[in-house]
């Protein structure tokens, strides 16, 4: 099957860590290379942000594919829209004359635009993946949120749009039912992790003697929580945080959010326990996992986490923050424990009596290891997802409008 991947903003080939670069990034590279493994063939599209080759390829059976919409140049994500015309019309013309797939699954919903227009006189069906909604961007940023104003009017229209929503958790199946998006037009299938990089054995990084490493891996924007742990550390002694993310560490002096949080650290006196790496290499992340006794994610919102599967992968019991995807992923009391977000005082009992239970960080890292292998790994979801793709292709096209 030819499965094209629209991803406008969010390209496979991108350094994870920066503002606009994450779990959508890992989502498409690893689900392209699960699909292209079981024969299929792929082609990403993303926004050409640089002097870049039309085509380059991400390995057997997967090519990325620049699309010149807007300027040779990085832009924030939330400027993008007025450039989905162009990305539309050069897909449609690369699909009329050089590459028709049998399905297009379309990013994020800027993706959907574009994919939905370009596949209108093609009879190409679409798919899509939201991996984040306006309205519960909204309800948590407030005015923050930096998205257009008709976000969540398209997002609305595509649900109703496509041929099949693709949804990773409950709590969006019911976000998207309030928006009116019928339910008959989603297919539950979440992201994945890759099991065979992300496992238990292998090499750790180095810590401290006596010192317990609580690690968390995030982009470094407010939402994800850092400062929530940061003010739980007080009453965690003996225990160091770690923060992954954001810039290279030549560059976190100058980042704003991270000078941010050391101030906090210091007002906190944890500065000594709180330590940011900034940006790693993803084949040095599963060697950061191996290295802590747990992996806290807070965010105040999560529409799926990626970083929890990885940590659960590698056998690393997980604290994280009840809301979004998180409450699929974890198993409350079993691969980890379940937290209300932004309560830092729930927060730091959590892991205060994890860290001092031995038996019971075992028993959880064993348990998300066995789930993450069981319910989470690439091949598995890939091989649901190319059913879906099945189902749709030998559907009638009606649907798109």
């Amino acid at each position: 099957m030819r499965i094209a991947m629209i991803s406008e903003h969010a390209s496979p080939l991108a350094t994870l860590g920066g503002v606009d670069a994450g779990g959508q990034n890992t989502h498409v590279a690893e689900l392209s290379a699960a699909l292209a493994a079981d024969g299929h063939e792929v082609r990403v599209y993303t926004r050409r942000d640089a002097e870049l080759p039309e085509a380059v390829p991400l390995g057997d059976g997967v090519e990325v594919v620049h699309v010149p919409a807007g300027p040779a140049a990085p832009l924030p994500k939330d400027e993008l829209l007025p450039h989905m015309g162009a990305f539309a019309e050069w897909l449609s013309a690369d699909w009329r004359d050089t590459w028709k797939p049998d399905v297009a699954h379309a990013h994020f919903w800027m993706s959907g635009l574009a994919t939905v227009t370009a596949a209108r006189d093609l009879g190409v069906p679409v798919l899509q993946t939201y991996h984040a909604l306006g309205s519960v961007k909204r309800r948590y940023q407030g005015a923050a949120d930096t998205s257009p104003a008709q976000r969540i009017g398209y997002e609305r229209a595509l649900g109703r749009a496509v041929d099949r929503v693709v949804v990773q958790c409950q709590d969006e199946v019911a976000e998207l039912v309030r928006m009116g998006v019928p339910r008959t037009r989603m297919a539950m299938v979440p992201s994945g992790v890759n099991t065979d990089r992300f496992a238990p054995a292998g090499p750790a990084v180095p810590r401290e003697p006596g010192r317990q490493r609580i690690l968390t891996v995030a982009r470094l924007v407010e939402r994800k929580g850092v400062e929530d742990l940061i003010r739980a550390l007080p009453k965690v002694p003996r225990a160091e945080l770690v923060v992954v993310g954001g810039p290279p560490d030549g560059d976190l002096a100058r980042d704003p959010y991270a000078c941010r949080l050391g101030a906090l650290a210091r007002k906190c006196r944890v500065e000594d326990r709180v330590r940011l790496v900034g940006a790693v290499p993803a084949q040095e992340m599963p060697a950061w996992y191996r290295s802590a006794d747990l992996l806290a994610a807070t965010p105040w919102y999560e529409p799926f986490g990626l970083t929890v599967l990885e940590a659960m992968a590698c056998g690393v019991p997980v604290v994280a923050s009840a809301v979004g995807g998180l409450v699929d992923t974890v198993v409350d009391g079993v691969t980890g424990d379940l937290v209300a977000p932004r309560d830092v005082t729930g927060l730091a009992r959590t892991l205060r009596r994890l860290l001092a239970d031995d038996t019971r960080r075992i028993s959880y890292g064993a348990a998300a290891h066995d789930r993450a292998v069981q319910s989470y790994s690439w091949p598995r979801i890939a091989r649901r997802l190319a059913g879906v793709y099945t189902t749709v292709a030998a559907a009638p096209t009606g649907a798109i409008a």
